[in-house]
């Protein structure tokens, strides 16, 4: 069956960098969108970034353009995100999802996805 593990998270502090991974199992991840999202604490989950099937086609939330990276290893089926400048605001638990569909531009908001991991924590503090 299709399985996502996220791995990467911790404590850091600010203007830190910090590289999520999402390991696929049971499917190529090639074949399918991949995005991450975050949740705070009494917060709404929200999109962080995506990376499309195959064309490898990238969308970024505003929050993280600039500072944030996704990219595909196809020969590890891993996706990963490198964090960079990161801020206190970026608290949060962080999880990947995969979605089968094909996009022009992959969707941010998270209902498509059809698989997600359990997430990794994400703490920025000084």
């Amino acid at each position: 069956q299709v399985q996502l593990v996220e791995s990467g998270g911790g404590l850091v502090q600010p203007g830190s960098s910090l590289r999520l991974s999402c390991a696929a199992s049971g499917f190529t991840l090639d074949d399918y969108t991949i995005g991450w999202f975050r949740q705070a604490p009494g917060k709404e989950r929200e999109g962080v970034s995506c990376i499309g099937r195959r064309d490898d086609s990238t969308n970024y939330a505003d929050s993280a353009k600039g500072r944030f990276i996704i990219s595909r290893d196809s020969a590890k089926n891993t996706v990963y995100l490198q964090m960079n400048s990161l801020k206190p605001e970026d608290t949060a638990v962080y999880y990947c999802a995969a979605d089968p569909n094909w996009y022009y531009n992959c969707p941010l908001s998270g209902w498509p996805y059809d698989a997600w991991g359990q997430g990794t924590q994400v703490t920025v503090s000084s």
